[in-house]
């Protein structure tokens, strides 16, 4: 059986955490960031978790992972 590789595009946005969440940036903060306010902007820079139904594909996209 050949190695399965990662998906490249999962693996620069996800990462695995060791408790097994799947960690994501916040989504809101790639254009218009003008009209938005600065506390609103400081929040988008923490990191978000991946919802429950999602983690299950997000996986499998990340075998080594």
């Amino acid at each position: 059986m050949p190695k399965l590789k990662t998906h490249s595009g999962s693996k620069k946005r996800f990462s695995v955490t060791k408790s097994g969440k799947v960690k994501r940036a916040q989504v809101g903060r790639r254009h218009i960031l003008t009209k938005k306010s600065t506390k609103r902007k400081r929040g988008l820079r923490l990191g978000a978790y991946a919802d429950c139904t999602n983690i299950k594909a997000l996986k499998l996209l990340m075998p080594g992972r």
